[in-house]
């Protein structure tokens, strides 16, 4: 039995594909958001008197504690690798002529680098538009967690609870940027384009990306999920007009960077009028 190269990947297999590298990555950690929300609407105490802490020391023992970070923030990349792995394999069997020509939509030729925005054609650029869109999203963002911690619907939220040692600061940035890579490439870059190969409407596209992003911010409480979905309706729209996902990585990055090491550092009082 031998296999047609020429022939198009279907729709269900990038969907088996979709699927797999969700259930590798963000999607496993939206269904253990959702199990995580239930668990916390149904315990003894209301979910505003509950804390959902992110950057948890995973040791006592300090040079433990570090290597544990570290493995976890290399291993939560390895999706990335995959994702941009299929999607440059696809892309090298279009250039050889092994696919048909309409495999593929005209905005997604050239290297997975190229088709995700990933390359550093424009550095300058991708800042510029990486910080302005952080403070759009990060300053409403205030706003709307504030609201939430008022109404209840939010758990108290602990961005960083490392030790005070020298490594706490650098792991917290790079904890930052992993979470912006991950979270842009594959929900936004990767499945943005997969969803269009597969030929999904616009709005369907935007919306799953969207959704999907609140979804595993939902053991955080209500507003943390509402507060995603509507970053990442932007955030979808800002990638279907420029078809760069490096913005979006900065911008993620410079948020997390400023909550992680702005509440590393800070004094707590600082913080008692969330």
């Amino acid at each position: 039995m031998t296999v047609d190269l020429a022939r198009p990947l279907s729709r269900r297999v990038l969907g088996t594909e979709v699927l797999l590298v969700l259930g590798l990555s963000l999607g496993q950690s939206a269904v253990y958001s959702a199990v995580t929300i239930v668990a916390r609407l149904t315990a003894d105490r209301p979910l505003s008197q509950q804390t959902a802490t992110l950057n948890a020391s995973q040791s006592a023992r300090p040079w433990l504690d570090l290597t544990y970070q570290l493995l976890g923030i290399f291993f939560a990349l390895v999706p990335v690798l995959l994702a941009v792995h299929l999607l440059n394999r696809d892309r090298t069997l279009d250039r050889d002529g092994l696919l048909a020509r309409d495999a593929l939509p005209d905005q997604a030729r050239g290297g997975a680098r190229e088709v995700l925005g990933l390359d550093g054609r424009r550095p300058g650029r991708d800042l510029a538009w990486g910080a302005a869109l952080a403070a759009a999203i990060g300053l409403p963002g205030l706003g709307l967690f504030w609201i939430a911690a008022h109404l209840g619907v939010n758990a108290s939220v602990v961005p960083a609870s490392l030790p005070d040692l020298w490594w706490a600061v650098p792991v917290l940035i790079l904890s930052a940027a992993q979470n912006a890579i991950l979270e842009e490439v594959v929900v936004v870059g990767y499945l943005m384009t997969r969803l269009r190969e597969m030929g999904w409407r616009i709005g369907a596209v935007i919306a799953a990306s969207a959704l999907l992003r609140g979804s595993y911010h939902l053991y955080q409480g209500f507003g943390a999920f509402v507060g995603n979905v509507v970053m990442g309706v932007v955030f979808a729209l800002f990638f279907l007009r420029t078809r760069r996902v490096l913005p979006l990585v900065v911008a993620h990055t410079l948020l997390d960077v400023v909550a992680f090491v702005g509440y590393a550092l800070l004094p707590r009082e600082w913080f008692d009028w969330l």
